[in-house]
């Protein structure tokens, strides 16, 4: 029986392209249905050209029952999987969906974790403090910022100096190598 992703998004939705393409002709799993707090996101529009659902939601609809829990019960989700998604994802979600909800972070957890470190922020940070190394954490989500259990970390080294515009390209090329391989590990062997 084929495994059943959905994606939840905000922005342009480079990983999400990436991980709907990973599975476009995957045997054992695709991307059914990807959501996006932005009615008006690049992501939709991504979605969208690769024959994938894609919908837009409000805070009232993610936090209400009868919202987004009902349209996720519609799809039956295997794996619910974060992608750029900057919304803390609700109480009652989680607890629909124990250990099947995942996310990327652009850093190396814990450090440069929480509240607005996100995207930009979290690369000009680690560019202030000149960090010799940082990366990506795949982790399960929890009720707090960037707390789950971690799935999978890769690192990259970083020279000298090295600009916050820079060093977002090498971690998103991280994430473009690896957070499909994760996918795909996560529902052929745990899920």
């Amino acid at each position: 029986m084929e495994k059943r992703i959905v994606i939840f998004a905000s922005g342009s939705g480079t990983n999400t392209q990436k991980i709907i393409e990973h599975f476009q002709q995957h045997p054992i799993a695709k991307v059914v249905h990807v959501l996006s707090n932005k009615k008006d996101a690049k992501v939709l529009k991504r979605a969208q050209s690769l024959g994938v659902n894609a919908s837009a939601f409000t805070r009232e609809a993610l936090n209400d029952p009868r919202g987004v829990l009902q349209l996720l019960k519609n799809e039956s989700p295997d794996l619910i999987v974060l992608a750029g998604f900057l919304w803390k994802f609700p109480e009652h979600l989680l607890k629909a969906y124990p250990n099947k909800v995942i996310n990327i972070h652009p850093a190396l957890l814990p450090k440069y974790g929480g509240k607005g470190m996100y995207g930009k922020h979290v690369h000009e940070a680690v560019a202030a403090n000149g960090d010799s190394e940082t990366g990506i954490t795949i982790h399960y989500v929890n009720e707090n910022y960037d707390e789950g259990a971690i799935i999978f970390q890769a690192s990259v080294t970083l020279e000298a100096h090295e600009s916050a515009e820079h060093i977002a390209e090498k971690v998103h090329q991280l994430e473009y190598v690896h957070y499909p391989k994760v996918i795909e590990k996560l529902l052929t062997e745990t899920l």
